[in-house]
């Protein structure tokens, strides 16, 4: 059985959160907007684009859907059900392993960006973000050091990790400029993270003030 193809309109429901998910989609072209309902309050927490999958987790974990999905401008999306899932995996073994990386990663991005949520301000979840971030990158460059990061990301990045605005995003990147232990510099996007140490400490407490 071959993926069916699929035209959404712009704003158009593709799945919502909680229901039950037996599919999962390849972007054709436009793009996908994932929001979740937090404290009563819908947040973005990602946009996707062409050549980007999504929809997947429900499908491997056999779980309602985490977020609902919604098009942006006019949208084509190729549909895998069980079964073409299945026959996708079986007769081709180099887009298996390429899709069981991506699934591996999407599990990882999606168990610590709850992590990121469940931080009740702006601060600690920006700061959460610089440490994730931050265990991305290698230390065996000139800009790493165990103290120290360079990131190549943008305050619209940081604020989908964090499902914040641009300007509460912004705020807290200027509050730990203040600090002393953070270097932005928004026409290059990078920001450097000068004391990786002061956020895990910051993050730690706030953690350890919800238990």
């Amino acid at each position: 059985m071959e993926a069916t193809t699929i035209v959404y309109n712009d704003g158009q429901i593709i799945f919502s959160e909680f229901e039950v998910g037996d599919r999962f989609y390849l972007i054709q072209s436009g793009r996908v907007e994932l929001v979740k309902i937090i404290g009563n309050v819908q947040k973005t927490l990602d946009v996707l684009n062409p050549s980007e999958m999504f929809g997947e987790m429900a499908l491997l974990e056999d779980s309602p859907r985490s977020a609902t999905a919604i098009a942006l401008g006019e949208t084509k999306l190729m549909v895998f059900d069980r079964s073409n899932f299945k026959t996708l995996l079986m007769g081709n073994p180099a887009i298996a392993i390429r899709l069981l990386k991506m699934f591996t990663k999407r599990i990882y991005d999606a168990k610590r960006r709850f992590m990121i949520l469940t931080l009740d301000d702006s601060i600690t979840r920006v700061g959460d973000v610089f440490i994730m971030l931050c265990d991305n990158i290698p230390i065996d460059t000139k800009s790493a050091t165990p103290d120290r990061r360079e990131i190549k990301s943008s305050v619209e990045d940081i604020a989908r990790w964090a499902a914040l605005d641009s300007r509460e995003t912004l705020n807290a990147i200027n509050n730990f400029i203040k600090s002393g232990v953070l270097e932005y510099y928004p026409q290059k996007e990078i920001i450097i993270v000068k004391n990786i140490k002061y956020f895990e400490r910051l993050i730690g407490a706030a953690r350890a003030k919800k238990r």
